[in-house]
């Protein structure tokens, strides 16, 4: 694999909508979100970039000064390079993983999406740390994740609906019990509250959930 997500770099685009609910609907509510605060002339990273969806959703809604997009793939940054070729000078493009951002004190916005559940809890602090770090004052940080259940039965009905979601857009019985198995040997949840937890423990003077649907959360932190 040339990335750690489930795809291939150049099949990305078209299966994640096929096994993400409402993959779309994440990029609409960070488009919102940043328009209730209002912000002008943004100065936006976005961690974990991948094929540069959120870049291409931003460049074409909001105002935006300047827009780095980070990603540990080669072959991502490749595909979002082509893919953002009309807005090329406004943007900059960096290998970097989440936990190797040394920006201080620099960015209006950051994002990032799907990005952090591949780590450990050591590593995911780092990762939120080093974001946290990079805004400047009154920055918001906004991450969308995967979500473990409270409960086994939890999990388990969670799991059967997201695999009935699957199979309804197309995937296959083999395909869709594929992704299941990877919960916590792939990627590791975490609970809603461990999400506030760690986000709180960092320093953001304001966190808070904004959506929530199958396994995935969207929350936003201040600092």
């Amino acid at each position: 694999m040339d990335n750690q997500s489930a795809f291939c770099a150049e099949e990305y685009d078209e299966k994640i909508c096929r096994t993400l609910p409402y993959y779309e609907d994440i990029y609409d509510q960070i488009v919102d979100l940043i328009g209730a605060f209002g912000k002008k002339d943004i100065k936006w990273l976005d961690v974990g970039c991948g094929t540069g969806k959120m870049a291409e959703v931003v460049q074409n809604r909001l105002s935006v000064k300047r827009l780095v997009l980070c990603d540990r793939s080669d072959k991502m940054l490749s595909i979002a390079k082509v893919k953002l070729a009309s807005y090329s000078g406004t943007m900059e493009f960096v290998n970097c993983s989440a936990q190797g951002l040394t920006y201080d004190n620099t960015f209006d916005v950051v994002t990032a999406v799907q990005v952090n559940h591949y780590m450990n809890w050591k590593n995911r602090v780092l990762s939120i740390q080093n974001c946290y770090n990079t805004l400047d004052e009154n920055g918001i940080y906004i991450t969308f994740e995967n979500v473990a259940p409270f409960s086994e039965i939890g999990k388990d009905v969670s799991l059967k609906r997201w695999k009935r979601y699957q199979i309804n857009k197309g995937l296959s019985e083999k395909e869709s019990e594929k992704h299941i198995q990877r919960y916590g040997k792939e990627y590791f949840p975490i609970t809603i509250a461990e999400h506030l937890e760690i986000m709180r423990n960092i320093g953001f003077k304001a966190v808070e959930i904004f959506w929530l649907s199958y396994m995935q959360i969207g929350l936003w932190g201040i600092k």
